[in-house]
């Protein structure tokens, strides 16, 4: 018999492409998913391929030291009868010179860039040609994959979903911002497994590091530390909170991941300034879905940053209910991290299913800045001492806030109020963009004693006291039309629930704050007022908020803090609430022209009316959406935008995908910043 001459081959890129649910990558390289098997086309030259007289074998290899020892080589021969838990060939047809190969990866194969080699062999002689490069993934389909989810709506929404909501504002005030996850767009895969290869645990081993690309865990831990760039490790994002952005982009103005990770990348991977929490965590979530792993960002209200452990947060404010000293124990008003969904096979059983990655750097965790994965199970069940990072989430959700009242004599009395750390953990719905409460899978109801049980596992006593029902109580209201550019009520509203006529005095303050409890200067003060309440009945007392007070004062997280103090003479109890006002930016119009068509011009309208009495410069929008946009879209306007004007353009898409697509639109001037908008397009499939 002639050698057996390999003449072309084919790696059926866009077939496998749409069986591997990877199309969106593009058709340009092979992406495929372990534990899956994925089809090549081999052609040979004068002869076709006989069994039992020709034998063919394949090698692919990761990394830069593959080894069989370390699960980054395999070399294994064409076969009637794969096995499972290795990598296999089988012939799938033969048509004249042209063979199909089915190939397999075991669903515990390393994930990454591979290479690979076919080897031909007839009468002893053999030939070897290098046939290629691919992509493997995670696979969430695959019941063998340790990252497999088992519900197809949540694997759409988790993995193949590019773009989402991410919830922000106030436990009082929730609001969604659009955004735009983009983990098929070109060029992010490339930055996600480029991202893999700078952390410094390749650097230090790569051996060792290539051979733990298998395990979710391992890959969370990575991506957590490689999003912030807090151990001069080339991470992606540079955080700042100190209202200061100028050289850089504020925290506010981004939607979406891609421009991040290209500008990372394009910049020799400086870091890019600046993030906040939810920027972190959705870059995290863009590089976990890329990579296969179903991953979701979660927000925390009401988050608290317990520095010292002891699961206690002590305030102390003065009798104007202003702040008397500085704590580095902070309440964020909401927080933002990423949840992944993995098993556990390091830990007992039981902790399989969502974990917290946290890539915001707040504290070290085996001496640097990541946290997670943590099993949101543990977190429930106090168990404090698992992997990793348990005692610092478990603070955020269930941290008491214990205020401190500092007397005219310098006297301190704990004021009466029920903790409030750890409210409504919100996450997007799967398929609809509604908000999804998940406070129950970190904590059992308040007051229960499944939590009592878990506080004492967790050596957590609970410091605040519950108001009582008799007595006096305290909370804040605000007026409708908390709007930016307006001026607003907030009211001290207090109930006497008891039967006879109680006499007390109310201060109200008001200052402005960032959204990781950083204090800022005051914008109202009302001088203390003694009340006089009949038996069962309220009143309120209200403090005016005007926008010429906090105009100048407002950081772009436009956050009030409104606290109010009542001291009840009979009894000489303090008691005080705290509210968060969000000032609301005013609604960005996004209207669609047209039939919304793939591959057919669409036009979009958008506007926004400037609610200020002041003109609006240097206006900008700036317009995405994966499978509407190609990149960013700018529209800088010359004209300043007079007060109750408005601004109003049309711009023309392309759409690339079918089916619901997301519009999203943010908004940038000197006086109005971080104001952002959406809108679903349903796009019709081209016609045939």
């Amino acid at each position: 018999f002639a050698d057996l001459v390999l003449e072309t081959w084919d790696l059926e890129c866009g077939r496998n492409g749409q069986e591997h649910r990877t199309a969106d990558m593009g058709c340009e390289q092979l992406v495929v998913r372990r534990g899956q098997p994925f089809t090549i086309t081999l052609r040979f030259s004068g002869r076709g391929y006989e069994e039992g007289v020709d034998k063919l074998s394949f090698n692919v290899e990761t990394g830069p030291c593959p080894s069989e020892t370390s699960g980054t080589s395999s070399h294994f021969v064409l076969t009637d009868c794969p096995e499972e838990s290795c990598w296999s060939a089988v012939i799938q047809q033969q048509d004249g010179e042209s063979l199909s190969v089915s190939l397999c990866s075991p669903p515990n194969a390393r994930i990454g860039r591979y290479s690979m080699t076919l080897e031909t062999c007839t009468d002893y002689q053999g030939s070897s040609y290098q046939i290629g490069d691919f992509v493997l993934l995670f696979n969430p389909w695959h019941p063998e994959d340790t990252v497999f989810l088992r519900d197809e709506n949540e694997r759409h929404e988790y993995v193949l979903s590019q773009h989402g909501l991410i919830y922000q504002g106030s436990c009082d005030y929730i609001f969604s911002i659009p955004w735009n996850f983009g983990q098929f767009e070109d060029d992010i895969l490339a930055i996600c497994l480029n991202m893999l290869d700078i952390n410094p645990k390749h650097l230090r081993d790569q051996n060792q590091d290539c051979s733990r690309r298998n395990d979710p865990v391992y890959i969370g831990r990575v991506v957590s530390a490689m999003v912030n760039c807090n151990d001069e490790d080339r991470g992606v994002l540079f955080g700042r909170w100190d209202d200061r952005y100028e050289d850089g982009m504020s925290p506010m103005a981004w939607i979406g991941s891609v421009d991040i990770l290209k500008r990372w990348k394009k910049f020799g991977c400086q870091p890019v300034k600046y993030g906040q929490c939810w920027v972190f965590a959705a870059v995290a979530c863009t590089v976990m879905r890329c990579l296969g792993i179903p991953s979701r960002v979660v927000t925390n209200y009401n988050s608290a940053h317990d520095t010292n452990a002891n699961l206690t947060i002590d305030r102390y404010i003065n009798e104007k209910g202003e702040q008397e000293r500085y704590s580095w124990d902070k309440i964020w008003n909401f927080h933002c991290w990423v949840e992944s969904w993995m098993a556990r096979p390091d830990l007992a059983a039981g902790y399989d299913g969502w974990q917290v990655l946290d890539p915001t750097p707040q504290e070290k965790s085996e001496g640097v800045y990541c946290c997670g994965p943590a099993p949101v199970k543990a977190i429930k069940e106090g168990d404090m001492l698992l992997k990793y990072d348990i005692p610092f989430i478990f603070a955020e959700v269930n941290a008491d806030v214990v205020y401190w009242v500092v007397q005219g004599d310098g006297m301190q009395k704990q004021s009466i109020r029920s903790s409030d750390v750890g409210k409504n953990i919100s996450t997007k719905s799967v398929g609809r963009d509604s908000r999804e409460d998940i406070t129950h899978n970190y904590k059992y109801p308040e007051g229960s004693e499944e939590e009592r049980a878990v506080f004492e596992k967790a050596e957590h006593q609970k410091k605040s006291i519950g108001e009582e029902d008799e007595g006096l109580h305290l909370r804040i209201k605000v007026s409708e039309g908390a709007n930016k550019g307006s001026d607003f009520d907030v009211f001290a509203v207090v109930n006497n629930n008891t039967d006879e006529e109680r006499v007390c005095r109310v201060t109200l303050c008001a200052r402005v704050t960032s959204h990781n409890g950083t204090l800022g200067p005051q914008c109202g003060l009302m001088d203390p007022v003694d009340i006089s309440i009949e038996p069962r009945a309220e009143k309120r007392v209200p403090l005016s908020i005007l926008y010429e007070e906090y105009r100048d004062k407002l950081t772009q997280d436009n956050l009030i803090k409104v606290v109010a103090l009542l001291k009840d003479h009979q009894t000489g109890d303090i008691i005080v609430a705290v509210r968060d006002v969000y000032v609301e930016n005013p609604p960005i119009k996004i209207r669609i022209l047209g039939e919304p068509m793939q591959n057919r011009k669409l036009v979009a309208e958008i506007s926004l009316v400037n609610p200020l009495s002041v003109p609006l410069n240097g206006c900008m929008f700036v317009v995405e959406g994966t499978g509407l946009t190609e990149g960013q879209l700018l529209k800088e306007l010359e004209e300043p935008v007079e007060p109750q004007a408005e601004a109003k353009f049309r711009m023309d898409l392309m759409p690339r995908l079918s089916g619901l697509q997301k519009l999203m639109v943010d908004f940038e001037s000197d006086q109005l910043t971080g104001v952002k908008g959406y809108r679903n397009v349903i796009i019709a499939p081209q016609p045939m």
